[in-house]
């Protein structure tokens, strides 16, 4: 069982013990104030421009925005007519995998430099590492293999939990957070954004039901103050595990108004992204004229493709995880459908690395270390080795 369905598992956990309580407590209703459906549409954080768009349209990705990334890449001197992009999927400490699969792709010396990186959960905190490039590596190896649940998430006692928006308190997380995206990564991010490099970050927004992808490197080019938290707050929120974590809650304006949006985990919508369906680079290089550009996309997908049999206990936990993580596996696979159905139309090389069937070791507890430090060292020694990428989903 993967982590996120063991967490999923002290959620129903959770359940099971509000339905013995048998009682109402106070709920967090109260105290949010959510934007009306008619003004979803239209509400900006304060400060901000053009720092998100709805992952499921394109329509903000308009000529001027393209116009905007070529100019940047001219005079930042990225005139090659290769190009690289990355996409890295949720899996909780799955993510060791994918982390361990990066720094070893460093240490081979065959690396590219990445001009778009994008991430999802676990997939968030990888990607911001990854779009710095290999002064970064050691960050990805300490967090993947020198953490366990404990700097993650704290359970909460089961009567603390009645009214509540989740089950677990995910203040270790923050805490983890905090300490790697510090000002310095910000300065790091922003110097790369003016490159021409965009860093997109997936969360969904639980009252629109939609994917939201962030553009953090325009938040850290911002100059606005409370940038650093406004990414903190992101990354939190595109690993909160819905129910299991509490949303984050991401204040903005609209109509005058000040309202709050309710944020969580971006796998609920997508297990991986790259651009929305409906934006096709190709047709970008016919509007602005662009020569011939060679485009390759690499997906690191933070788990298995195949079935992988378990007997399940007649239980109301085990029978939920195991359709939950029978559903998070399938939409993570119609997911690498559909980006590799797009490369084909935009003549991208399409290249894609899961975790093999070969690793069995099985995660005793969520972010155990030892289960980490495996898949981890599994990845290095792919990297390392010279990846054997498929050129299409299982």
């Amino acid at each position: 069982m993967s982590t996120k369905l063991k967490l999923y598992a002290i959620f129903m956990l959770g359940l099971f013990g509000l339905s013995l309580a048998g009682c109402a407590g106070p709920t967090v209703e109260s105290l949010r104030s959510p934007v009306p459906e008619p003004l979803v549409n239209s509400s900006l954080v304060p400060g901000y421009s053009h720092i998100r768009f709805w992952g499921d349209s394109s329509e903000a990705i308009t000529p001027s925005v393209v116009a905007e990334v070529m100019a940047q890449q001219k005079a930042a001197g990225i005139t090659s007519q290769e190009r690289s992009f990355l996409a890295i999927s949720g899996g909780g400490s799955n993510g060791a995998f994918g982390a361990g699969l990066l720094t070893g792709w460093t240490k081979a010396g065959t690396r590219p430099e990445f001009v778009v990186v994008t991430g999802i959960s676990t997939g968030a905190l990888i990607g911001t590492f990854a779009f710095l490039g290999p002064p970064y590596d050691r960050y990805l190896t300490e967090a993947y293999t020198e953490i366990s649940g404990e700097d993650v998430f704290r359970k909460r006692a089961i009567f603390s939990i009645v009214g509540a928006d989740a089950v677990a308190d995910n203040s270790p997380l923050r805490k983890l957070v905090s300490l790697y995206v510090t000002e310095q990564m910000v300065a790091d991010i922003a110097r790369e954004h003016k490159r021409g490099r965009r860093l997109l970050v997936g969360t969904t927004n639980l009252d629109a039901g939609r994917p939201v992808v962030w553009d953090i490197g325009a938040i850290a080019a911002s100059g606005v103050s409370g940038s650093r938290e406004l990414i903190q707050d992101i990354l939190v929120a595109s690993a909160s595990v819905p129910g299991v974590f509490p949303p984050v809650k991401i204040k903005v304006v609209a109509d005058g108004q000040t309202f709050d949006e309710m944020h969580v985990d971006g796998g609920t919508s997508n297990q991986a992204f790259l651009f929305p369906s409906g934006f096709s680079v190709k047709e970008g290089d016919r509007k602005f004229n662009r020569g011939k550009i060679k485009r390759q996309l690499f997906v690191i997908r933070n788990g298995k493709v195949t079935p992988e049999f378990s007997q399940v206990k007649p239980r109301v936990a085990s029978i939920v995880s195991r359709s939950i993580s029978t559903l998070i596996k399938t939409q993570g696979i119609g997911d690498l459908y559909r980006m590799y159905t797009n490369a084909q139309r935009d003549d991208i090389a399409f290249r894609v690395k899961w975790i093999p069937d070969s690793f069995t070791m099985r995660e005793p507890a969520p972010f155990d270390q030892a289960y980490m430090r495996a898949l981890y060292d599994l990845g290095f020694q792919m990297g390392l080795n010279g990846i054997d990428w498929a050129t299409a989903p299982p």
